[in-house]
C-alpha cells in the first residue's frame, strides 16, 4: 500500500519575522519617493505610515536603479528598520539595463537586510514589459525567505486619472500602492 501525503501550502517563512515591528524603511527609485504625488504626505510610504501606525523612514531617490542601489545600503542599514520594503527596476528596465545585474543587486540588498535582522520586502512594479523582472524579484524573495509584493501599479499605469504623468502616480494612485502593500505585509507587523 502507498501513501500519499498533501502538504497544504501556508504563509511562507519569512526570515527575521516574528518580532514587532516598529520602523519601516521604504528603499526605492522614484515610486517610494513620491513623485507626482503633490507632496511627500501623498508618497506611499507617508500613506503606509498613516495605515500602519508606524514610523516608515522614506529613502526614495528619483532615478535610482537596483544597480546602483547597493551603495546606498549605508544609509538604508543606519535607519535601524525591523522591516526594509525594496522597490526598484522601472529604472533599470528603461535604461535597457542588465536584468541579471538587477537581480544580482537586489539579492545583495535583501542579504544585507537580512543579514542586519530586519525582514527584506521585495516591492514589484508590475507595469508593461515588466514581467521578466516579476518572475525574477519574485524567484529571489522565495530563495531568500523574503516577502513579495506583487504588481504595485497593476490597474494604475494605464488608468489617466491615477497618474500625475506617463509614468508617475498621483496621490490617488499611491493611495493605491500603499494599502497593497500594506495588505501583503500586515501579518508580519
Amino acid at each position: 500500500m502507498v501513501g500519499i501525503w498533501y502538504v497544504w501550502p501556508g504563509k511562507p517563512e519569512i526570515k527575521n519575522a516574528g518580532k514587532p515591528v516598529q520602523t519601516i524603511a521604504a528603499f526605492g527609485d522614484s515610486l517610494t519617493a513620491g513623485y507626482g504625488a503633490g507632496g511627500q504626505t501623498n508618497s506611499y510610504p507617508a500613506v503606509l505610515a498613516r495605515l500602519t501606525g508606524k514610523t516608515v523612514v522614506n529613502l526614495g531617490l528619483s532615478g535610482d536603479t537596483a544597480v546602483h542601489a547597493p551603495a546606498r545600503l549605508p544609509e538604508v542599514l543606519s535607519a535601524q528598520a525591523d522591516m526594509v520594503l525594496i522597490e526598484f527596476g522601472g529604472n533599470d528596465r528603461i535604461r535597457g539595463g542588465s536584468l541579471q545585474e538587477a537581480a544580482a543587486a537586489v539579492r545583495q540588498i535583501v542579504d544585507a537586510v537580512q543579514a542586519a535582522g530586519a525582514i527584506a520586502v521585495v516591492v514589484d512594479t508590475g507595469g508593461p514589459q515588466m514581467g521578466a523582472y516579476t518572475a525574477a524579484y519574485k524567484k529571489i524573495a522565495k530563495e531568500k525567505q523574503a516577502v513579495f509584493v506583487p504588481g504595485i501599479l497593476q490597474g494604475i499605469f494605464n488608468k489617466r486619472s491615477l497618474k500625475s504623468d506617463m509614468i508617475h502616480p498621483n496621490a490617488a494612485g499611491y493611495e493605491i500602492i500603499a494599502r497593497r502593500v500594506y495588505k501583503v505585509i500586515k501579518p508580519y507587523l
